[in-house]
This record gives C-alpha cells, structure tokens and sequence, in this order.
C-alpha cells in the first residue's frame, strides 16, 4: 500500500515550489488534481505556435518530473460557473496547495478561511515568495530573490562577487519543507480532526542555509566576505582532460590518506597552516592537470579517500550508482515509444514503495473524468463548457 494512498489533493500550484509537494504526494500515492487555467494553453500556443508538432508537444508535457502522477482539470478559477465544481472538489480534499500572492486565490473566492469554512479537514498549504505576512509578503519573485533576502546568495557560490545560481536551490527547499509542512499538518489532524494554514516562504526555506554559518559565528557583522580561498576541507580541481575533480578529505585521518594517495605526505603537516594554504592550492592545481578525471577518481577511490568526479547531468543520470539508487526514471509516453527520462522520489520507504510513474497527458484530459466522478452529467459538462468556464476570460492575474 502507497503511504498517501486515499489522500486527496487539489492543486493550484504552477510552479516548482508548490509543485514540488504535490509531486512527493503523488509518487506517495495520493490522489493530486491539478487545477490547469487555460490561460496556460494560450500561453503555449504563444511560445511554440498553434501548429507545433503534437508529438513535440505530448514529449515536453511529459518530461517533467514534478508534473508526473496527477491528474488535470482544465478550469478558469476565476469564473463564477467553476466555483461550483471546485467548491466540490475542495470539499472533498484533504490538502490544498496554492502558489499565487497573497490573497489573489482569496479574491476569487478561495482564500484559507471561506476554504476552511467549506471543509474544517482541509489543510490549505500556501506557498509563495516570501510568506502570507510581514513587509514583503505582496511582493512577487523567484529562486534568485528569495537566496538574496534570506542571506544566503552573498555565500552561496563560496566567491567575492554573488552569482545567479545555475541551479532551483530556493525553489526545491521551500518545495521540500512544505512537503513537511503537510505531512505535520496531516498528523495534528489526525488528533484535533482540524486542518490548518500551513505558509511557507520560499526565502523562509533558503535561511537554514545560513544554519553553519552562524553556528560558527557570534559577530555576523565582522563575517568576513567569501574569498574563494582554498581550504583542505574541500576543492575542485581541473584535471589533463578538461574534466574536474571534487575533493572533500577535511578531517585529518582522511587528508593523511589523500596526501600519501597523491605522493605528497609533505602536505600532511601543511593542513591547517594558513599562511601555506596558497602555496598548496597551486602545487595541488598543477598536479590534478597532470592526469585525467577519472584516472585521479580511480586512484583516489582505491585509496579510500572522499573524492569525486564532477559530472554533467547527462553522466550523473547515467551513473551506475544513482541508476541503483532508482534516482532516474524511465518513463513511457503515451502513443511514443520512446521514454522520457525523469528523476526518481529521493528518499527510500521500506515498507510503502512509490507508485509507478505516470508521466503528464495534455491539459485536461482527465477533466471528463474527474467532472463526472463529482457528479457533473454529461449535460452538465456541456453547460459548463457553454458558460466560458473552461475559457480563459475572466481569470485573476498572478
């Protein structure tokens, strides 16, 4: 039995933040309905044109993994003859997710207390920029932002100048820890038999970044700014064939082995010498560009030290070890026969495996099915596509 199995979630979320929970959710088993606004479509019918190969267009609505495991109802939130069938649907969940600002989806008549009073279980999890209250609750922004007001982007890279990160670090922490923000809420459920406003912040989630930082520091202000010093805790080096190599033997009996695995047990003593630690980096520099990557990896590895080559995302989804760890995915894509790689759930239950990975249909082709399960005939359904309600009009701007 999956571990969310008979879970019921209605998401309104569009990007990875939110998307992140409902997914986890998903591969968990439970039941998660997205609420699609057709604006989408049009959107996408702007970026690729109306005549885009279908095949091209079925492949990259497959591809992503957050997306996988859902079902979609194509809906104008913002028209008044869908609040009956979401009104339905909400009623009978046991989770919302919502990603928009702070009071857009209040609004259009679905904010956290007019929920709450509809169904008392309902757990209404909001996910935005940063958070449901204080100063800058109604301002918009990204992954980048978010780093910016939590602190964490002057560090992140470990440089003087910050950068843009290449990677979703905000977007995947607050997708995370509203997944915990769920699973808690659920569990408080089970003894008040109440659900609850569960508010995460994507720039809440990116401080506990800061956590080691500041554990190691009473003056933050005297924090000196990263300088892209090296440290034997830990280095990137470039090797003979252009390939790079990261390094991490920060404890003493680990930089004793990579010192004699390298032929330089001369170093040993040099660990913590940081008037010599300039001097070291450049004679390591010139002697990882004397091998290749992988030869540096195999020596290294026989020697038992932590090493450990850079790879390229194509590599580490071809890894033997992450494809053991089923952290990549096959997954086939209706009426194709080839699959779409995605990534596996990262964490590994016992007892309650994850559900086979269904990658994403079209917008809405699930929304027949999911109309009629909450009692909409098929005249029904008509009247409602007659009304505008699967339209794009009328709906309420990020």
């Amino acid at each position: 039995m999956s571990a969310l199995e008979d879970l019921r979630i209605v998401d309104f979320s569009r990007f990875l933040p939110g998307a992140y929970a409902s997914w986890i959710a998903a591969d968990l088993g439970a039941d998660v309905i997205r609420i699609e606004h057709p604006r989408e479509l049009a959107k996408h019918k702007a970026m690729f044109g109306s005549d885009e190969d279908p095949n091209a267009a079925t492949r990259r609505r497959a591809r992503p993994t957050y997306t996988r495991n859902k079902r979609s109802l194509l809906i104008n939130p913002g028209h008044d003859q869908a609040r009956a069938v979401l009104h339905r649907l909400i009623a009978e969940a046991d989770i919302l997710i919502e990603d928009y600002r702070p009071g857009v989806l209040a609004k259009m008549g679905y904010g956290y207390a007019e929920m709450a009073e509809l169904n008392p279980r309902l757990i209404y999890c909001s996910v935005s920029f940063a958070g449901q209250t204080g100063p800058y609750a109604s301002r918009p922004g990204h992954d980048p932002a978010a780093l910016a007001l939590a602190g964490a982007l002057s560090r992140l890279n470990g440089l003087p100048t910050p950068t843009l990160p290449g990677l979703q670090v905000a977007d995947v922490l607050a997708g995370c820890h509203a997944t915990i923000a769920m699973l808690a809420a659920l569990q408080a459920r089970e003894k008040s038999g109440r659900g609850q406003h569960a508010d995460i912040a994507m720039s809440d989630a990116s401080m506990p970044l800061l956590m080691v930082t500041m554990g190691r520091h009473d003056d933050l202000d005297a924090l000196p700014p990263p300088g892209g010093a090296w440290h034997p805790k830990g280095g990137v080096w470039e090797c003979a064939d252009g390939g790079w190599l990261c390094t991490t033997d920060m404890e003493p009996a680990y930089w004793a082995r990579f010192c004699a695995a390298i032929g330089r047990p001369d170093l040993v003593a040099l660990q913590h010498d940081v008037a010599q630690h300039p001097a070291v980096e450049a004679e390591l520099k010139a002697l990882f560009r004397t091998r290749s990557r992988d030869d540096w990896f195999a020596l290294l590895s026989a020697a038992g030290t932590q090493a450990m080559p850079v790879l390229s995302i194509a590599e580490a989804l071809a890894d033997p070890h992450n494809r053991a760890r089923e952290m990549v995915r096959d997954v086939p894509v209706a009426g194709d026969d080839r699959p779409v790689v995605q990534l596996g759930l990262p964490f590994h239950l016992s007892a309650s495996p994850p559900r086979a990975p269904i990658a994403a249909g079209m917008p809405g082709a699930e929304s027949a099915a999911i109309l009629e399960a909450l009692g909409f005939d098929e005249a029904a359904r008509f009247a409602l596509e007659d009304s505008g309600a699967f339209a794009s009009e009328q709906g309420a701007g990020r």
